[in-house]
């Protein structure tokens, strides 16, 4: 299977909304985008980090702990976020290099359609719900950095133009 290539930011593709993904067969795509995920190594992985504008994306959020869990997420929903927020260091494949403190929903409901155009709907914990919500902003063309206040983005940004010259 081909290894994609991920955009990295400041790429304009990174901060389009995407579209919902119709009638086509995404299947291939998703498991091009899950070794492409694997081999980066990462966690999850947005088909608008591919340079493809749909609301697609895979996690896989236990492989890194010796138990594959490949989910591949099409046309998501958060239906419900919950009050407790956990705030957390998040690296992100198209920022390389940098990680930053996001607060975030420890829960959510979230639905879509599976890789077998079945429905889904299930409430997601802890990292998983993390995971999902950071992939989730991708397919609404919102990065880590949008998540900064003002003064942070600008040196966070700073910092990644610095050692990333384009």
């Amino acid at each position: 299977m081909p290894v994609l290539s991920i955009l990295t930011w400041p790429d304009p593709r990174l901060a389009t909304p995407c579209l919902p993904v119709g009638e086509e067969d995404v299947t291939q795509l998703a498991i091009d985008m899950l070794d492409t995920m694997y081999a980066a190594p990462g966690r999850g992985l947005a088909a608008p980090q591919v340079g493809v504008l749909k609301r697609l994306f895979v996690m896989d959020v236990t492989w890194k702990e010796g138990t594959p869990s490949p989910r591949i997420i099409i046309n998501p929903q958060i239906l419900w976020r919950s009050d407790d927020i956990a705030t957390g260091s998040e690296g992100c494949l198209s920022i390389p290099g940098i990680a930053t403190d996001i607060p975030r929903a420890t829960q959510i409901r979230m639905n879509w359609t599976d890789q077998h155009g079945r429905a889904q709907d299930e409430v997601l914990t802890g990292f998983a719900a993390i995971c999902a919500q950071h992939e989730y902003d991708h397919l609404d063309g919102i990065v880590t950095f949008d998540r900064l206040a003002p003064d942070l983005r600008t040196a966070v940004e700073a910092a990644y133009l610095d050692a990333n010259p384009t």
